[in-house]
This record gives structure tokens, sequence and C-alpha cells, in this order.
């Protein structure tokens, strides 16, 4: 046994962040060290990440868990991408999906020849007519990809919609099931070594003392260790995202539910719209500086489709993110190391990849500052790589309606992404700095959606004759039609292999 091993790992802070850590803690070190989850009644958690990337797949396997269990238990649904709606322009409407537009073409991407069709042909139909995905959601229809069908059966990926209190209470029994213990309590003081600054204990309101080697920082926007107690600091950007409240509300579903998320554009932010099997989840991100929360709040309760279910809840932040998330024997998972507006739906993966690292990295008692230095490294590329994207969706429009998308129009924006405009803008190509997010599918998804025409394509593409690469997309469209038409509803999909069992006093 290491002499030096990690004894006790301490987290504070439940909710979907702080389960989430436990979880594959528990399951990959629980016969190690103990750990305990500090949790307090009198903190509400937010709540409002229902929609999640593809990502989520990935951290539900390697805990093992039954997907058709998972789905019943959360009242999940499917999620395949992103319909937006008034952005770029009024009246706009296009599709983020979780697939791309088929296979490179002489090793380039497919978007690059499209754009060639684009010019010579004027009536040529939009990109995502190309996208599994898109097709799919269009017609409502979902099931699982096909490994043993057609390129096409295979060519695209999913992510869920679910309950976040309900996915927080799986986990909980998941990690307490593997020796997790779980503390009710106040944290009232937090103690520090004298010399080196290290967090020691936790007191809570009861005056019972919890100690520890590694605590993980679960607590919210509050960030009460790694900020409260170490001081990180917190790197504001307000500038590139101006929104700073939320409303959130669920609504009563409707019979037909969507695979995907919609996300709608307003005069001051934009409102969201995510279908569970037993409700509807919506909410409101916008900037109280151009709209009035009671303005903010009629908008949202105008939009539902349902009857709403409870009282609009409301949410304050600050975009941003800590200057640290690991620093000393603290590392800050969740909304404690930053937030970006769940406009992608990253703020869940964003979890998933700071448990994975920090597994992977897994100190002793010496906690080697190298290993701090990577951890901050690597998700400080995943926050700045998520920022730039979303900044992306504020920043190409074509709107003047309002002061808000005036501002958005005009604002300044990080080097790195104003590099990757330029680039798109010019020759239709990416530049992708994070290996780990968003990729190029999802760039031209965006781009191409907001309205942003490049102004010329890759000379290279007109090696192939125009007749022969007409033929490959009419081809492929026609497979990805026949693939969806035989594909079921999501509804009856879900009512065949995963229906959750009904919630009492909560009808359509």
């Amino acid at each position: 046994m290491h002499p030096n091993r990690i004894r006790k790992i301490v987290i504070v802070g439940g909710g979907t962040a702080g389960w989430m850590a436990a979880a594959p803690l528990a399951l990959n070190l629980g016969r190690l060290c103990d750990i305990v989850l500090v949790e307090s009644p009198e903190i509400g958690t937010i709540g409002v990440g229902e929609a999640t990337l593809p990502t989520i797949r990935a951290y539900n396997d390697m805990l093992g868990i039954d997907p058709v269990d998972f789905v019943q238990k959360t009242q999940a649904s499917f999620k395949l991408g992103i319909e937006f709606k008034d952005w770029g322009h009024t009246g706009n409407r296009f599709f983020h999906g979780f697939s791309d537009y088929g296979p490179t073409i002489d090793g380039r991407s497919p978007h690059l020849y499209w754009m060639r069709l684009a010019q010579s042909f004027n009536n040529m139909p939009a990109i995502e007519n190309w996208s599994m995905c898109a097709v799919m959601a269009r017609h409502l229809k979902f099931t699982e990809p096909r490994q043993d069908g057609t390129i096409v059966d295979r060519a695209f990926s999913y992510g869920y919609h679910f309950d976040a209190g309900l996915y927080a209470a799986y986990l909980r029994d998941y990690a307490i099931a593997r020796g997790a213990r779980r503390v009710e309590g106040t944290v009232v003081k937090v103690e520090q070594h004298p010399e080196t600054g290290f967090v020691t204990a936790l007191m809570l309101g009861d005056g019972r003392r919890i100690d520890g080697d590694l605590f993980i920082d679960c607590s919210g926007f509050r960030g009460l260790l790694i900020e409260g107690t170490l001081k990180a600091g917190y790197e504001d950007w307000s500038a590139y995202l101006p929104c700073n409240s939320a409303l959130a509300v669920p609504c009563a579903k409707v019979p037909k539910m969507t695979p995907y998320t919609t996300s709608t554009a307003k005069a001051a932010g934009w409102t969201w719209r995510i279908p569970l099997q037993h409700r509807t989840g919506n909410g409101h991100v916008y900037s109280s500086h151009f709209v009035s929360d009671e303005a903010a709040r009629q908008t949202l309760l105008d939009g539902l489709d349902g009857r709403a279910l409870d009282e609009p809840r409301q949410l304050r932040f600050v975009t941003g993110r800590r200057r640290k998330s690991w620093d000393k024997n603290v590392v800050a998972i969740g909304l404690s190391a930053g937030f970006v507006e769940p406009l992608e739906s990253t703020s869940i993966a964003l979890i998933e990849a700071a448990v994975g690292k920090l597994i992977a990295l897994f100190p002793d008692r010496s906690f080697d500052p190298a290993l701090a230095r990577k951890f901050n490294q690597y998700m400080g590329t995943r926050y700045e790589s998520v920022r730039d994207f979303i900044v992306l969706h504020y920043k190409v429009t074509r709107r003047d309606d309002s002061a808000f998308w005036r501002y958005c129009a005009n604002m300044d924006i990080p080097d790195g992404l104003r590099q990757q405009l330029e680039l798109f803008r010019e020759r239709g190509e990416t530049a992708i700095t994070d290996p780990d997010g968003f990729q190029e599918p999802s760039f031209v998804a965006m781009l191409m959606g907001l309205g942003m025409q490049p102004k010329r394509y890759d000379p290279v593409v007109d090696a192939i004759d125009m007749r022969e690469l007409h033929g490959h997309f009419a081809g492929l469209r026609d497979m990805i039609d026949a693939a969806v038409a035989r594909m079921p509803e999501q509804g009856d999909f879900i009512a065949r292999t995963c229906a959750a069992p009904p919630v009492p006093g909560l009808a359509v």
C-alpha cells in the first residue's frame, strides 16, 4: 500500500456536480479511501442543466449504468441536437445536430464540396439536409445507431434530456451503494494548516468536524473552498457574454416529445425548451442590463406550450471561470469552477471532464504542484473553448432590432475566436483548438446556420467532376431519407423500450 496515499476525500455540496464526482470516485477508489459528501438541506441546487451532450453516455457507460434503467429513473428523453430559432436574423431556423455531413471526399470535409455545389446551384438545399440528426429531428424520429446497418444508420450520436434532480438522486444511490457516505449539515467554518494553507477540516453547524486529505468543492457559484477560503480568483467573461440572469419553470408535457432541445433568440437573450417524459423544462437566459426581470418573466411564460407547473425560479450569474480550479488540496468542479450559460448544454460535460481528469491525475498527500498545473491547463482550455463557441452564437448575427443584439454585433471577442471566424469567412475552413471540445461539424452547423457565407471554397475540390459530385450528394441524401423513413417516432421508441412510470398528479 502506498505510504502517502489519500485516505479520505471530502466533497462539499451535492446536486449534479457533487454526485457526479462521488459516483466514479466511489467506483474507482472506494476500496482505497473514505469518501464523504457533505450536503446542506438549506441550500438548493440550480438544476437548470437538463440537456446533455453525447459524452454523458460515455460517463454512464464508465459507471456500468444500465441505459434503460437510467432513462426510466430520470424521466429521460433523447436528444439529437438543438433547434435554433430567430438566431442570426428574425425568422431564421436551423439545426445543430450530433452528426456530420457525410464521409470525407478525397480526404477533405464534405461541407467544402457542398459549398461548391451551392455556388453553382441557386436552389441547393441547406447543408443540414445531409445531417442524419437534423433529418431525424425534423420528423421526430429516433432509434439508436446501428453498427450493422448502412453508412447512415451509424452516422450519428445522441445525448439525453433528463431531470437533473432525479439524476443526482440516481447517482447518490449509486455512490452510497459503493461505499460513499452522505453527511447532512451546513459548513460554518473551514480549517486550514497554519503553514501550508491546505484545508484540513470542515466544521458543521451542529459542531461536527469533518477532516480529510483531498477536498472537492461542488458548492456552486459561491465556491466555498476554492474562493471563499483559498481566494483562487475569478476571470470575468461578461464583456463577451452579457447575459447575467435566468428564469426556469417546468410546464406540462405535450403529446409529442421532440427529440431535440429548442433555443429561441429573444430581444435580450434566449429561451430554452427541453422535453422530458413527465414534463417540459423551460427557461429564459437574458441580460438584466437590457430587459427587466418582469418583462423577461412574461416572455418566458408567454412562450410555454403547456400549463406552468410552478412559479419561475430566478438565477443570477457572472460568466467566467476560476483562475485555478485546483489549488493546494482543493479541486473545484461544476459551478464552483466556472459557468458558461447552458446554450449548448456544456455544464454537465465540463463536470464529466473535470472528474475524469482528476481521476487520471489523482494525487497522493504530497499534492505534487505539477498535477494541479496540468489539471488547470486542461480545464482552462476546456472552459475557454466552450466560451468561444458560445460567443460566436451571439457575434455572428444580422439582428439589429434591439440594443442587446446591436451590442453583440459590435462587441469585442477573444483573439482566437476572431481568427477562427476570419478563416471560415474567407475559405469555409475551421481551426479546432480543443481536441476534446466542439469539432468541425458543430462549427459548420452554427456558422452556416447563422448566415456566414464563405467568400470562396478550396480550389482543390474542383478536381472532382461536377456530375459525380452532384450524384454523391443526391445519393447520400436519398440514403438518409430512406433510413429515417424506416425509424419509429421518438414517442413510440420510448413507449416500446424505456417508458418511465407515470408521475402522480402530472397530467398532459
